[in-house]
């Protein structure tokens, strides 16, 4: 059974988790210069109460996204 590929939005507050790809092309060379690149660990840092938006930290930034965007960015 083949394991279902996880993104920055499927991690619980705390968890970490690498970069493995960007899957939107337009949205990949915004979050690549925010520090989004593959090899690089993220850490979910908090949620809004409602859930949108999340901050991770990356390269010891914290950077708000969408959850749109956050499932853009696929974990190893």
């Amino acid at each position: 059974m083949q394991k279902k590929q996880r993104s920055v939005r499927d991690l619980k507050i705390g968890e970490k988790g690498t970069i493995c790809c960007l899957q939107d092309q337009e949205m990949s060379l915004k979050l690549l210069e925010m520090g989004c690149i593959p090899g690089v660990e993220v850490k979910l840092n908090s949620k809004a109460p409602l859930g949108d938006p999340v901050t991770i930290i990356v390269n010891d930034y914290t950077l708000s996204l969408r959850l749109d965007e956050a499932a853009t960015i696929m974990l190893k």
